[in-house]
């Protein structure tokens, strides 16, 4: 990627760490400046302030226990509007012209789901009337608006999806997606000091880091990048290396066989017992779940006794007072027995387009965690990935354990 001709459209997206005081605003800034001086077009996508989201959603529950979603919406919106403001006052002061939309002002049109709305439609009128006067446009992350004019935000992580959505519309030629690491990397760098930044991954092995616990990117951005064949470069804010670029991975000869360990702490688990062993029973239960716009990963039903069994699902922490009431009212509808939940798990996986021609992964990875003495608790697989359920207390033991067993914290990585 490094010696193709350089783009003429950029998207830029900037997270909270890149932005969390005035003096991260002005380097960033100085980013921007760079860009545009070399004669590019840029769209700037920004999140909010450091840790400000997390401060309003702790102001809420000091208010409610279970605030609206429309109302969080409309609360958690605020936070960007702040950061797209002063970062176009700082370009201004470099001499750029510049100018702040939030998302509904540019068009950002999304679903009624508030909280976890999903881009229905990209309006780029604007951002392109603004980029012929010559100014750099700066988009608030994470938000949008519905066809009735309600204002909603896109989940965690929302403002990657913002900018990959923007670089869709107006095909840009890259996407930056600049944070406060320099890449994709084999794993955490905080569990795993010898994890390895990648050079490049594939849309469908990164689908699958994200899916399973990668922070670095939001899913549904690798989702939209794929459908729309939108180039990511994830890089440093604060560093002026090369990141990790995502793309068409088709055309790489070979691949890695593993592409990187995951882990993710934010999940529990629900279970319900003495399920009547019927037809339709599991159907009643995860419609009742999907009504309300609860995710759940990793499902495992126990072998029926005596027409009756046991269903144990993961679902994310931020849903689970909810799951865990849905779940409730079904059982007691369906004659079912208790309902219980465990937070104290983790959630391990491998990934690697290579291991679809590669037997043996599983074994490996199941004999690196008994050899750890790490107990599994649920196992769930697709072609090019493995996740294991385990206590949550072992999760680095394992991401270790399993970095080092395949390999990973070496410089040449067995291929397929």
């Amino acid at each position: 990627m490094e010696g193709e001709t350089k783009p003429k459209l950029i998207v830029q997206k900037f997270g909270g760490t890149s932005v969390a005081d005035t003096e991260r605003i002005k380097n960033v800034a100085r980013r921007i400046s760079e860009t545009k001086r070399k004669g590019h077009h840029v769209v700037v996508v920004i999140s909010a302030l450091g840790d400000t989201t997390d401060r309003l959603i702790e102001l809420a529950h000091r208010i409610t226990p279970r605030p609206r979603e429309r109302e969080m919406d409309m609360l958690l919106a605020t936070g960007e509007q702040i950061s797209v403001a002063l970062l176009s006052m700082a370009m201004h002061e470099l001499g750029h012209e510049a100018i702040s939309f939030t998302g509904a002002q540019v068009g950002i049109v999304t679903d009624s789901a508030h909280t976890k709305a999903k881009i229905l439609d990209v309006k780029v009128g604007r951002i392109l009337e603004e980029l012929e006067k010559g100014s750099v446009v700066i988009v608030a992350g994470f938000q949008g608006v519905t066809l009735d004019d309600q204002i909603t935000t896109l989940g965690r992580g929302g403002s990657d999806t913002t900018a990959v959505a923007l670089a869709a519309a107006l095909g840009a030629d890259v996407c930056e997606i600049y944070t406060d690491v320099e890449g994709v990397f084999t794993a955490d760098p905080r569990l795993v000091p010898e994890a390895r930044k990648l050079e490049s991954i594939s849309y469908e092995e990164m689908l699958e880091l994200a899916a399973t616990g990668a922070k670095v990117l939001q899913l549904r951005s690798v989702e939209f990048a794929r459908n729309y064949g939108v180039v990511i470069h994830v890089r440093s804010s604060f560093s002026e290396e090369e990141g990790t670029w995502i793309y068409d991975g088709e055309e790489r000869m070979e691949k890695a066989i593993i592409s990187g360990v995951t882990h993710d702490i934010g999940e529990a688990k629900v279970t319900i017992f003495d399920v009547p062993d019927r037809p339709g029973v599991a159907a009643a239960l995860f419609q009742a779940l999907a009504a309300e716009n609860i995710n759940v990963d990793m499902i495992i039903q126990n072998v029926s006794e005596e027409q009756k069994t046991a269903i144990s699902f993961t679902v994310s922490k931020e849903d689970l007072r909810k799951a865990e009431e849905i779940t409730r009212a079904v059982a007691r509808r369906l004659g079912a027995g208790e309902v219980t939940v465990d937070e104290d798990i983790a959630k391990v996986s491998l990934v690697g387009a290579g291991m679809r021609t590669h037997p043996g992964v599983a074994a490996d990875m199941f004999s690196a965690l008994a050899e750890n003495g790490i107990n599994i608790e649920m196992i769930s697989t697709s072609t090019i990935k493995i996740s294991c359920v385990i206590r949550a207390e072992d999760v680095k033991k394992a991401v270790r354990a399993i970095h080092k067993k395949f390999g990973l914290d070496k410089g040449v990585v067995m291929r397929a």
